[in-house]
């Protein structure tokens, strides 16, 4: 009954104009933000996605790395446990240090790091190199497969490279030659074969070549390595996937899966969109006073209706039900039109990429958009608390009311 007054309040005509200007400003404005809510969400929601892919592309589902130090050991007893983990698909052994990389005089510091013929089964990099090949040679005959910020530091084209660069790495266990620091350091020529590029942080870092030179020059025993990366059947079972190899490896062991090997950037990332969530629930607040203004506007005109209400019988609870109904109904309206209008706009921007991306240096040329259903749920809840807020104190008066018989 409360709905069926409130339809009827909000589709009658009101005594004073101002009355109805006021509930359509609020409910335009409800729409406005809540096509903005979805929007922006969505936005963020894609970029979060690519970012998530690229980063997939390099970090595995699992890393296990020494919890002190760069060096763990890994007997065969423990390798052959980890193959037959039947949530483990594949994982690849590696070898990686800081190094020097010298080409005719130019100095680049890069993290270069030594993979095995299973690598490509692991990450993504083989797939995202866009020069030359993803070939690592071999002890005898290393090459080295540059990340595109390491290629253009060096300057060099890694695929038309003539000339071998030069690598140098500090020695495991030397100490510092004061007289020619160089002794300290193992170094040794490669070629380049190829240049991948993912994102920039990592393309500015990394250098990718085979597991035996790397292990000679860091002068590492048959079961020592830096780290061991590994691919699951399921990746999103990788918490328990790493509560079993922790109990397999132990304490002197660090597991970290793909999001705690970046947690700084999915914090960040999660910040971002819950300030901006913030930030239009301010403005959601904020257009909400309109409503409060029309509502109390629409008490004073219907005090009448009130009277009558009461002497027939109407208690306060039905009258403030009529008027929050009534709160409700313009918020509600206006969140439908607001979703309507933000589908028609995110599916527009997937099909025809209505809005690019300036400076042509990315790797896609419109922004993204991804739709996830928890934020709807996020935004009705949001809408709906809000238009109960501001229709609480209307109402209350309204339902506050004392009975007038007059004489």
């Amino acid at each position: 009954m409360n709905f069926l007054f409130a339809w009827r309040y909000f589709k009658a005509k009101k005594s004073t104009n101002a009355i109805n200007v006021i509930a359509w400003v609020s409910m335009i404005a409800i729409m406005c933000i809540t096509f903005a809510f979805i929007v922006v969400l969505s936005v963020f929601n894609g970029f979060e996605g690519l970012v998530k892919s690229l980063y997939s592309s390099f970090y595995t589902d699992i890393r296990i790395s020494a919890a002190k130090g760069k060096v763990i050991t890994l007997t065969p007893d423990q390798l052959k446990q980890l193959r037959s983990n039947p949530q483990v698909a594949h994982y690849s052994l590696m070898a990686e240090e800081k190094t020097l990389l010298l080409n005719d005089g130019i100095q680049v510091i890069a993290d270069v790091k030594g993979v095995d013929s299973n690598y490509k089964y692991v990450s993504g990099v083989a797939e995202k190199v866009y020069r030359g090949s993803f070939l690592t040679g071999n002890d005898d005959f290393p090459t080295l497969v540059l990340g595109n910020g390491v290629e253009n530091a060096l300057g060099v084209e890694a695929d038309k490279n003539v000339f071998p660069l030069t690598v140098y790495l500090f020695q495991r266990g030397a100490t510092i030659n004061t007289t020619d620091p160089y002794r300290s350091f193992a170094g040794s020529n490669i070629n380049t074969a190829g240049t991948f590029m993912i994102q920039a942080d990592i393309d500015n870092k990394f250098a990718i070549t085979n597991l035996a030179f790397m292990k000679r020059m860091m002068n590492l025993g048959a079961d020592e390595y830096s780290a061991v990366e590994i691919a699951l059947v399921d990746g999103r079972k990788a918490d328990q996937v790493k509560a079993s190899l922790q109990t397999l490896f132990g304490a002197k062991y660090r597991i970290e899966t793909k999001y705690e090997q970046n947690k700084s950037l999915y914090s960040v990332m999660t910040m971002e969109k819950w300030a901006t969530y913030g930030i239009l629930t301010l403005m959601l607040i904020v257009a909400a006073f309109t409503m409060i203004g029309g509502l109390t506007m629409l008490v004073l005109e219907k005090q009448k209706d009130i009277q009558a209400l009461k002497a027939m019988g109407a208690d306060n609870r039905l009258i403030q039900k009529i008027f929050l109904s009534e709160g409700l109904l313009l918020a509600g309206l206006g969140a439908a039109a607001g979703i309507v209008l933000a589908l028609i706009f995110c599916w527009a921007q997937v099909k025809f990429k209505l809005i690019p991306l300036e400076g042509g240096t990315f790797l896609i040329d419109y922004y993204p958009v991804k739709i996830l259903p928890e934020d709807f749920i996020l935004i009705l809840i949001t809408v709906i608390f809000v238009a109960v807020l501001a229709s609480w104190f209307p109402s209350r008066k309204a339902a506050l009311q004392p009975i007038e018989l007059k004489t």
